[in-house]
Formats: structure tokens, C-alpha cells, sequence
């Protein structure tokens, strides 16, 4: 088996693993605890998604959420042929954080799980849907431009992350990435509209990715957001 491919799907679970675990650990924590301010919660997701970008986008691209391999394949700056693995990697690294998280801190706050406040599903919907597309839309900013000087385009995404969590997150949780949430709604028993997070999360990243187009393939897409060249 193709030993690069063995590293990207490593990585995947990894970088997802770090993400899920970083993050929902802190919902879990502040629930303990009696909770913390929403800058800090936000400020915790942020650095969540940038710590496992630096470490793993030169490995994998770091997508770390299938609906951002999604997107990228939809739009030709990932390969088809990738994408079922990517997933697997992706919800597998989820499992493993989530695992992680009961056994070390207990089953409280659902392990982090995501659940719209009552009475909320069509503000969540549109929550949900504007900041999957903001998400997205700085994933293919770093894919097609690279990650600029300083590599200031790598805090895109975690910023996109973090606005996320501070205005919705009271609201619906803040998924945007289907693995982050089925994980802890599994592992926790928590099904409450999880139907809305796997509906709109997706519906969000497939508009923006027909909605930018197709671009052509180059180096830099390759370093930032596609792990290799499309046919």
C-alpha cells in the first residue's frame, strides 16, 4: 500500500482527533465547572482547528471535516478517488477524541455534543449554513492563494471557527463539520435534531463549492488545501 497515502489518512485522524478532542474536552470541562465565558470557549475552538493545521497540512492538507473534502472534491482541488478515505481518517479520529474524552473527563455536557436550543431549529439552520459557508469559503482562499507571508491564511479557518462558536454557539452548538459532531452525539446517546447538522452542514459546503468554481490546480493549492492534483 502506497506508504504516502498511509500518511495522509494518519494524519487525517490525528489532526481530527486533536480538533475534536481540543474542543469538545473544553465543553466538557466548562460544563464541570460551570462554565466560561464565550470568548474563552471560542478562543479554545480556534486554537483547536489552527493547532492541527500547522501540524498536518503539509502531510495531509489538514481538512480535518468531511465537508470540506467534500468541497474541495466538488470543486477539482482534491481527487475523487481520495475522498472515502479522508471520511473514514476523519469520523475515525472524531471516535478516538470522543473515546478519549469519556474515559478521561466522564459523559457530562453530552461529551460536547451539539444540540440547538429549543424552539431554535430554523435560526440554528441558517447559523449552521452561514458559517459552514464562511468556513469553507477560507479553506478555498488558503487552497488557491497559499498561505501567504507569515502564513497568515492559515488563521482562516480557526478564526472562521472561533467567530462560529461565539455567535452561535449558545444557539446550535456550532458544528460545521459533520465528524465533530456525530462522535460525541453517538458516544453520549445524544440524538436530539441531529438530523439539521447533517443536512445543512453539507447543503452549506456543496453551494460555496459551486458557487467558487472551478480553479486550476497548483503548487500552492497542493501545500494548503488539496493533497494532491486532480485528474
Amino acid at each position: 500500500m502506497n506508504r504516502e497515502l498511509i500518511g495522509r489518512w494518519l494524519a487525517e485522524v490525528a489532526g481530527t482527533a486533536l480538533l475534536v478532542g481540543i474542543g469538545t474536552g473544553t465543553v466538557v470541562a466548562a460544563g464541570r465547572s460551570g462554565g466560561i465565558p464565550q470568548d474563552l470557549m471560542a478562543a479554545a475552538w480556534f486554537v483547536a482547528v489552527l493547532a492541527p493545521i500547522l501540524l498536518f497540512v503539509e502531510i495531509s492538507g489538514a481538512h480535518l471535516n468531511p465537508v470540506v473534502t467534500l468541497a474541495l472534491a466538488l470543486s477539482r482541488r482534491f481527487e475523487w478517488k481520495l475522498v472515502p478515505g479522508y471520511w473514514v481518517s476523519q469520523f475515525a479520529g472524531a471516535f478516538v477524541a470522543s473515546g478519549l474524552v469519556l474515559v478521561t473527563m466522564g459523559r457530562g455536557t453530552y461529551l460536547g455534543a451539539t444540540v440547538p436550543s429549543q424552539g431554535q431549529l430554523l435560526a440554528g439552520f441558517a447559523g449552521e449554513a452561514t458559517f459552514t459557508a464562511l468556513l469553507v469559503a477560507c479553506v478555498f482562499l488558503l487552497a488557491d492563494h497559499g498561505p501567504g507571508r507569515l502564513r497568515w491564511r492559515f488563521l482562516l479557518p480557526p478564526l472562521a471557527v472561533g467567530l462560529s462558536t461565539y455567535v452561535i454557539g449558545p444557539l446550535t452548538g456550532s458544528s460545521l463539520n459533520p465528524a465533530r459532531t456525530v462522535s460525541p452525539a453517538v458516544l453520549s446517546g445524544t440524538y436530539t435534531d441531529l438530523g439539521l447538522y447533517l443536512t445543512v452542514v453539507p447543503l452549506a459546503s456543496v453551494a460555496v463549492a459551486i458557487a467558487w468554481g472551478r480553479r486550476p490546480f497548483t503548487t500552492s493549492a497542493r501545500r494548503a488545501g488539496a493533497a494532491s492534483e486532480p485528474p
